[in-house]
């Protein structure tokens, strides 16, 4: 067996590979998708008469809100519709608090903590460490969070201030908190403070590609578990039309929602409302923007769907995978402390991937065993390419063949 692993590996260095499946990005057909966003016509007022030229509402304008209000089900008065990403008003959600929570802002705390759940989303990790947040890590299973690990957590550290989670498509390992999870981790965290903020970076609402267990709109299980003025939820449009082209939404109310009005107030002045108008026109309503998300499964369902073909013929042995049925990502799981083997060997093949560690607070990984796959930007025939190196990679590392 080494002998036909030490053959594939020749061959594929041979092919001088140069892949990037390190970013979970839309492809070129999936951009083009929204190509007549480029050059719709709209008005240059909002239905309510507010020159969308000029400055101004900054919390967004009417029609876009209302936009936001259906996706997220929740009122429109909870909602803010801001610019790009979800990721960009959550860092805003952090730094209202950082800098106004009340009664004490969290640079006045002493080694302030988040608690994240991993594997999760690199760039969260980067977030907090920008502020100095402590990111304490707690499990993952199939249906959320450990609850246990996050009584624990609450129970043993000091300065906690919030919990921040991807809870549709989790990033990187694909799960769905059920509803009983979310209300679960709602009565927990309120009964440990009713300042504890649960922060929702809701980045694959609507990013299905396969039939997807229902999940209640979050706002209701907040609404029904009164935690509304600790939760904040966060969605967008990145990748739903254009990367750094598209619009945000925030659902939140009470004092989480004055703050982040607080800081907008001075920070941004006004959104680009031309691009709020330009979205609403071009979607028109909530039906509109899921058909449209209906033909974004259909270009990405055949990555992962193929991504899968490959790990399948993996041994057993060498590890585990996730089979998410939305989002961006695919993580492998080695049983073997090699993950940074497998991502050495993929490089030294011409295939870059997500560093080994990149999932988890401080880039590590105690097991040194989750590795972040991203299918999507890349043509099929890299896919394939990327995907005979990858499994190359996993079986050269957990057999320790020499090469």
């Amino acid at each position: 067996m080494h002998q036909e692993i030490i053959t594939r590996f020749n061959s594929l260095k041979e092919k001088q590979l140069s892949i990037d499946i390190t970013r979970g990005k839309p492809d070129k057909d999936q951009l083009d998708l929204s190509n007549d966003l480029i050059d719709i016509s709209i008005p240059t007022s909002s239905e309510d008469g507010i020159d969308l030229r000029n400055y101004g509402e900054p919390f967004g304008i009417l029609e876009a809100r209302r936009m936001g209000s259906e996706l997220l089900h929740a009122p429109i008065d909870n909602i803010l519709a801001g610019e790009q990403s979800s990721l960009l008003l959550t860092y805003q959600t952090v730094l209202s608090n950082f800098l106004f929570a009340e009664p004490t802002p969290w640079k006045d705390l002493k080694n302030p903590k988040f608690i994240c759940p991993v594997p999760g989303f690199d760039r969260h990790f980067m977030m907090l460490e920008d502020f100095g947040i402590e990111a304490v890590p707690i499990p993952l299973k199939e249906d959320g969070i450990d609850l246990n690990a996050f009584e624990e957590v609450l129970k043993e550290e000091e300065n906690l201030v919030g919990i921040l989670c991807v809870p549709k498509h989790s990033n990187p390992s694909g799960e769905i908190y059920s509803d009983d999870n979310l209300q679960k981790m709602f009565e927990i965290g309120s009964n440990y403070s009713d300042k504890f903020l649960f922060l929702f970076d809701h980045a694959y609402l609507i990013h299905d590609f396969l039939p997807t267990p229902e999940q209640k709109p979050i706002w209701q299980i907040v609404s029904e578990s009164d935690v509304e003025d600790q939760t904040v939820i966060t969605t967008s449009f990145s990748k739903v039309t254009f990367g750094g082209g598209g619009i945000s939404f925030m659902a939140t109310s009470g004092h989480s929602l004055d703050l982040i009005k607080k800081v907008r107030t001075t920070m941004i002045i006004c959104p680009d409302k031309l691009n709020q108008k330009r979205h609403v026109e071009f979607f028109k309503d909530v039906e509109t923007v899921k058909s449209h998300m209906l033909k974004h499964a259909e270009l990405v369902r055949p990555k992962f769907e193929l991504a899968y073909s490959y790990l399948e013929k993996l041994p057993d042995e060498c590890g585990t995978f996730s089979r998410p049925t939305g989002g961006y990502f695919i993580t492998y799981s080695t049983s073997k402390p090699v993950a940074s083997k497998v991502v050495e060997l993929c490089k030294e093949m011409g295939v870059l991937i997500t560093p080994a560690g990149s999932t988890f607070p401080k880039n590590y990984d105690p097991k040194d065993s989750v590795i972040r796959l991203a299918p999507t930007y890349v043509t099929k025939e890299e896919l394939m390419d990327a995907m005979d190196v990858f499994t190359t990679s996993v079986e050269i590392a957990h057999f320790k063949v020499e090469v």
